[in-house]
């Protein structure tokens, strides 16, 4: 890996006129010094620094070493308790306490907490999208969203289960993995019904059947639809308008990939998804979820005329029907008496 440092061919950084005359020859990325330059490079390198208390891994020395403060407390917040990285992380974080928002935006006056958030937000304004992928076309306006996407084209898969084999490409989606299959953690409640669910884009679709909203329309015709499945199988059947799967087994067609993905396990009898207390195989993960419910005591469906719970929709449903016959029956006797 060959550094450039030239003085008479600088080229300024996207977001500000200050010279970086370091050039990374892999990515064509420049740096104002060379130490900055260096950390950069592991990046191309491959190395990694895995924190040897959590499942975390860096990319830089410098960078484990201040995730390490999280666990020493060393900077940990009176209100809550949490721990952060380093002093300026703890001062952005005590302002969800206080709701202190010294950031605003000129175009919105919406203000934030971090003069980061406000570059971000004021790109939803101009539309620019500074990081550019040098594999493809795509552009994102935050530069936390770039390493993750370059992770599709390396096929990169750091963070890694240590429940099951499964591993992903950022920490994130670990952590939505680790909840919505091997916990019955569900943390977002419908506020019409109090229903629970394991990720945010579950309950807003969960939110649509009490509210009616369709926001998704079809552009060949009136239809108006909920999700985004049902849209594309609308196309698929009215307007001849996409792609079938096919099986080429049975010949049966689907209109999603991931449907199309799990009938074929089927056929050739693969079970990958595990059930981590009994060690039970399914095809889908979503016959993984309602088997493991057997194996907790957490219920989330309330029935709305006695408040009792279950750990089956279906159970609730059937419940409710018998509860609201005899709250029925109680209201005419009720009536007579």
């Amino acid at each position: 890996m060959k550094v450039e440092a030239d003085s008479h061919n600088i080229t300024d950084h996207p977001h500000d006129d200050k010279p970086r005359p370091y050039l990374c020859t892999v990515c064509d990325k420049r740096f104002m010094t060379n130490g900055h330059l260096k950390q950069h490079k592991q990046t191309h390198t491959g190395d990694k620094f895995y924190c040897t208390q959590c499942e975390k891994c860096f990319a830089t020395q410098r960078s484990l070493k201040e995730h390490m403060n999280v666990h020493s407390s060393k900077y940990k917040c009176t209100e809550c308790g949490k721990c952060s990285n380093s002093k300026h992380n703890l001062t952005v974080h005590r302002r969800i306490h206080s709701g202190e928002k010294p950031f605003e935006c000129t175009v919105c006056s919406k203000r934030f907490t971090t003069s980061g958030t406000l570059t971000n937000h004021s790109r939803v304004h101009s539309g620019e999208k500074p990081y550019k992928c040098h594999k493809c076309d795509k552009a994102f306006m935050k530069a936390g969203d770039l390493p993750a996407h370059m992770r599709v084209h390396t096929g990169d898969k750091p963070y890694k289960c240590s429940l099951c084999d499964r591993s992903v490409s950022t920490f994130r989606y670990l952590q939505t993995h680790k909840r919505q299959v091997h916990s019955s953690e569900r943390p977002y409640d419908c506020r019409y019904c109090g229903k629970r669910f394991k990720s945010s884009p579950e309950l807003k679709r969960h939110v649509y059947t009490h509210t009616g909203a369709k926001p998704l329309s079809c552009r060949h015709c009136s239809d108006c639809f909920t999700h985004y499945d049902q849209l594309k199988t609308h196309l698929l059947k009215s307007h001849s308008e996409g792609t079938w799967f096919t099986c080429h087994i049975c010949e049966k067609k689907f209109s999603h990939r991931g449907n199309f993905k799990a009938h074929l396990l089927r056929h050739e009898g693969v079970k990958p998804y595990i059930c981590y207390e009994c060690s039970k195989c399914f095809c889908t993960s979503r016959e993984m979820k309602q088997h493991q419910l057997k194996h907790s005591d957490f219920k989330q469906f309330c029935c709305g005329s006695c408040g009792k719970y279950f750990k089956r929709e279906d159970t609730v449903v059937g419940h409710f029907n018998i509860c609201s016959v005899k709250l029925r029956y109680v209201n005419v006797f009720s009536r007579q008496a």
